[in-house]
Order: structure tokens, then sequence, then C-alpha cells
């Protein structure tokens, strides 16, 4: 869902840097050939992912939900040299596809891909993440957000998409498992000392949380 206008949503985009012409493929393939595009984050999303990691510099970058791979090649434009992606999706079926994309940006050797219930996987991998985005299936959002707090790194940032659900946070109607997680995972997050937050009205909502 789009908030904004749709002559201020052109705006937006008009005046945002432009996606490579790799992103670019990768966005038109996905909505041409796979399942459910709108899961993928794109263009402007995909410029504030990347901005969010040249500012922060990472070592090592957690994704929780890879789908066809546009978001963890937006975030691998922030790694330090020698870091590292690792990204965990449960769908086998679209591990090659996203692969195809890995190998052929800059990032390929960077980009580490798991299969599998991310909560099985995380504790397989080294702690001390830089950065995570959390982006896979929302009845477990607080779930991801309360394993992953105690392995980032001081000062890291944890950043968990779609929190505004199609505007269902705020409609006292809605009360379906995703929607209730997710209002308890912001309400989590904002009372979270461990933590200082802002969540942008970007796309679907986009929380983000530094580690203090």
């Amino acid at each position: 869902m789009e908030f904004l206008p749709e002559s201020i949503d052109q705006y937006v985009h008009n005046h945002t840097k432009a996606e490579s012409d790799l992103l670019a493929r990768l966005n038109r393939e996905t909505h041409v050939k796979i399942m459910s595009p709108r899961m993928l984050s794109g263009h402007l999303q995909g410029r504030v992912l990347s901005l969010l990691a040249k500012l922060h510099r990472p070592k090592r970058i957690l994704e929780i939900g890879t789908y066809t791979g546009y978001s963890a090649l937006c975030l691998a434009e922030g790694l330090v040299n020698g870091g590292e992606l690792h990204t965990i999706d449960i769908n086998e079926e679209l591990e090659d596809f996203a692969r195809k994309y890995f190998d052929e940006s800059d990032f390929g050797d960077s980009i580490h891909q798991h299969i599998g219930k991310a909560l099985d996987v995380i504790p397989t991998l080294k702690d001390g993440w830089d950065i995570v985005f959390i982006d896979a299936d929302k009845s477990n959002y607080v779930n991801y957000y309360n394993d992953i707090v105690p392995r980032m790194n001081p000062g890291g940032l944890i950043l968990c998409d779609n929190v505004l659900w199609s505007g269902k946070i705020v409609d006292e109607n809605a009360n379906d498992k995703d929607t209730v997680v997710l209002r308890e995972l912001n309400e989590l997050i904002t009372q979270d000392d461990r933590v200082e937050n802002v969540l942008l009205p970007i796309r679907d909502g986009l929380m983000a949380a530094r580690i203090k």
C-alpha cells in the first residue's frame, strides 16, 4: 500500500537516485515471473536500505526473508571490504532465481544464502550483527526481534518492513494474527530501553531500531 498521493509518490521517485540496471532487471523479472511481486522492496525503499547501509558501513548483515534478492543487493552496497551478508528464506524455489542476480552483482562472493526456518538457522550463525533486516512472515516478527537483539553489536541497526501493514495497524476492526503481532512489535520496540527507534512511513512502514 502507498500512503502518499500518486503525484507526490511519483515526485519522490523522480528525485531519488535511480536503481542500477541490474536491480531494474531484477525488479521487472520479479513482476513478470514471480508470485506476489509486491513483496519486493522496490526502488524507493531499496535506496533507503542502501543509504542506511552505506552510512553504517556494516561488516556483517543478516536478512530474514530473501524473496528474489532485491533488498539483499541494496544492503550489500554498504558492506565494508571483506564484509558478508547472510540471507535466510524458507522458499527453496526462489534460491536459484536470487543467486543468479547475486552472482551478476559485485557482491556475489559476499552474499550467503540459507534455506530453512529463520529461527532454526539464526542460532547456527555467528553472533555479532551490524544490520538486521526483517522482512518475512509477520506472525513471527516479535520472535525474530526478541531473538536478534541479544545477537547484535552495540550500535547495530534492526530494520523491520511492513510495520504499517497497509494501514490495518490503526484499524480497530483488523484483528487477524499478522496485524496483532505487528501492533505488538511496534509497541515492544517503542518501549524497549535497549534501543532508540523511529517508524518511517516509507512504502508499507519501516521500523528502524538502533541498539544502544
